[in-house]
């Protein structure tokens, strides 16, 4: 595998705080615009990849409707809510760590070209895991992976393009589970630890690593960092090492650009970005999902008819 150092993730997709909320901020703002110009943001994916809007429903008066659009914070909910159900789906296939992390990537990249409002992150999940599968040569078709989930695998086909080009075809991607791997190795030989204590250093760390995946910092820092922080919150559980010393001397070996203080500051940042993440509550999802609902120009009739279908169906097979 290509270096880190000369990769597109390094040169393309590590952004600084400001220049991440600009990029988050320019895709609800061109989502908005697109609600006051059609009434609806909803993009669909047809089959050759054209992208198509969703017509916006038509009121009583004859007119769309201009339904509120979701804010910034309603938006990166949504994005938090749908990674977690992307981990939970690699949960449910066994997948390695590697490709969950991998389609994580994909899926926090996509959403700095798009809003939530255009592109639903159900169907948007499914593809960066396949696409991840693919990538990480764990080889698993969109038919096996729509049908483990219930989902259609030919939305998972539509929107590959689509994922691809959002990417800027920018596939190779470095996650910190392979760091973790390489600092366990370091530390055994900085201070001579048992393979026992390592071992739960090294899985500790790789829990931490999961928590701070979830979190803006694999879009703010390199995974080297992302993993130090793991290992130093790993290290604070099972004391194995003096944390500070073995960060100098590691930094004197490798002839770093960076000083203590100034690393050490950037493992702070990543532990705040962990203690400060928020979860949605089921209350903020269903007021998300109305919103949303709306912005795409679905109205609550739509939902009635939807439960009635479904009504319908159960009561056809409590009869058969």
């Amino acid at each position: 595998m290509a270096d880190f150092q000369t990769s597109t993730h390094r040169a393309k997709w590590i952004f600084t705080p400001h220049d991440l909320a600009e990029k988050y901020r320019a895709a609800t703002q061109r989502a908005i615009q697109t609600l006051e110009k059609y009434g609806a943001t909803r993009m669909e994916v047809d089959v050759d990849g054209t992208l198509l809007y969703r017509e916006a429903q038509v009121n009583s008066n004859g007119k769309h409707s201009h339904p509120k659009p979701l804010n910034i914070e309603e938006e990166q909910f949504l994005r938090m809510f749908y990674e977690n159900k992307l981990r939970e789906v690699c949960g449910a296939f066994y997948f390695p760590h590697k490709v969950q992390a991998t389609a994580l990537i994909y899926f926090k990249r996509f959403y700095l070209q798009w809003s939530v409002m255009e592109h639903h992150p159900k169907d948007i999940i499914l593809t960066c895991i396949y696409a991840a599968c693919k990538i990480e040569e764990n080889h698993v078709s969109a038919e096996e992976l729509g049908k483990g989930i219930s989902q259609d695998h030919q939305v998972i086909l539509n929107n590959e393009m689509l994922v691809l080009q959002s990417l800027e075809f920018d596939l190779i991607v470095y996650a910190p589970y392979r760091s973790i791997e390489g600092f366990t190795d370091d530390v055994r030989d900085f201070c001579h630890a048992e393979d026992d204590q390592l071992q739960l250093l090294k899985e500790t760390a790789k829990e931490e690593v999961d928590k701070i995946m979830l979190t803006d910092a694999p879009l703010l820092f390199p995974p080297g960092q992302l993993a130090l922080a793991a290992l130093r919150r790993a290290n604070e559980v099972h004391r194995v090492l003096d944390y500070e010393r073995y960060l100098d001397n590691m930094l004197v070996r490798q002839n770093s650009i960076h000083s203590s203080t100034e690393l050490i500051e950037h493992l702070n940042v990543i532990d705040s970005l962990v203690g400060t993440y928020k979860f949605p509550s089921e209350k903020d999802m269903k007021h998300i999902n109305r919103k949303l609902r709306s912005c795409w120009g679905l109205s609550s009739h739509d939902d009635s008819k939807k439960r009635e279908k479904k009504s319908k169906h159960k009561s056809k097979q409590s009869a058969d």
